[in-house]
């Protein structure tokens, strides 16, 4: 697949990050996460996304993530294509992506860098070195310390053919007026923030009508339902959904930073497909809260 056929597929249709499985020692549970993969890939999105944010790639070993990006894409070779989070420093990122690459992964993620502040043109070289490192598509994700603005990324876009996906996790609605019009129908543009469907509305009228969605991990036909309910503007369910799901689920996530991640694996844990516990520094759900989520995933019906 070359990038601007990857392009073309993530500019229509639902995105999501699949957890990563562990056991109850937090090793990497290989046939968990196969299990995982074959029961999501069937539901329509038209992505995953491999050790991403979601599937807690910072905290993951080479080795470890050498065998999630394998084993994502051997399990997922001919229902949906596999994309994989890079990140770390640059030259950790250039490595990440040429493993990536050679494991068969159709695309990569390319996650803001590790720690340290930078300026716009610091941040624009490490993009555009990962980018030149691999023949495969890349997606910049603007979030955090990685702040790219519409002139840097046109000049990334002249250079770098195959970075083709902008991924949006700031939230500046001003930022992404600039960028969308300035660089047009260059990128596929991507909501990022996190439970990107509070938003979804608000982006699809921006020009970013696609957008990443954590929740398909364990309630994935609410999920889709929600994706085609704003895609044909069916404001009545994406309220009742909003109203009936998505506000309560906020008030369990944003009791504890990190717990964006937690409580994604707290939900594949109730559906049925335990992920195993987060790994530090994250933090599990709270048994309060895990029963508060269990009884309004309840409320959504099977899936």
């Amino acid at each position: 697949m070359n990038p601007q056929e990857l392009k073309s597929i993530l500019s229509a249709g639902l995105l999501s990050f699949p957890v990563t499985d562990f056991n109850a020692q937090g090793d990497f549970n290989r046939a968990g996460y196969i299990k995982r993969l074959e029961w999501l890939a069937p539901y329509g999105a038209s992505a995953l996304f491999a050790a991403g944010g979601t599937g807690e790639f910072f905290s993951l070993a080479a080795s470890e993530y050498s065998e999630i990006i394998k084993t994502a894409v051997d399990t997922c070779a001919t229902s949906v294509p596999i994309l994989a989070g890079v990140g770390g420093s640059t030259r950790q990122a250039i490595e990440y992506a040429q493993e990536a690459e050679r494991l068969g992964a159709k695309g990569l993620l390319l996650l803001p860098h590790y720690l340290t502040e930078a300026s716009q043109d610091g941040v624009a070289a490490h993009v555009e070195a990962v980018c030149k490192s691999v023949n495969i598509g890349v997606v910049v994700y603007n979030r955090n310390v990685c702040r790219l603005n519409a002139p840097l990324l046109e000049r990334l876009a002249e250079r770098c053919p195959n970075l083709i996906g902008y991924k949006d996790g700031l939230g500046d609605i001003e930022l992404m007026v600039s960028i969308r019009r300035r660089l047009g129908d260059r990128f596929s543009y991507l909501g990022g923030l996190p439970t990107a469907e509070v938003y979804a509305a608000a982006y699809k009228a921006l020009g970013v009508p696609v957008y990443s969605s954590a929740v398909f991990n364990f309630i994935p036909k609410t999920a889709m339902d929600f994706y085609h309910a704003i895609a044909r503007e069916d404001h009545a369910t994406v309220g009742k959904i909003i109203d009936d799901f998505f506000l309560p689920y906020l008030d369990i996530r944003n009791r504890k930073a990190g717990y964006a991640v937690s409580i994604v694996k707290a939900g594949a844990k109730i559906a049925g497909y335990d992920a195993g516990p987060v790994r530090a520094p994250l933090t599990d759900l709270t048994g309060e809260e895990y029963d508060m989520l269990a009884a309004l995933i309840d409320k959504q019906g099977a899936q």
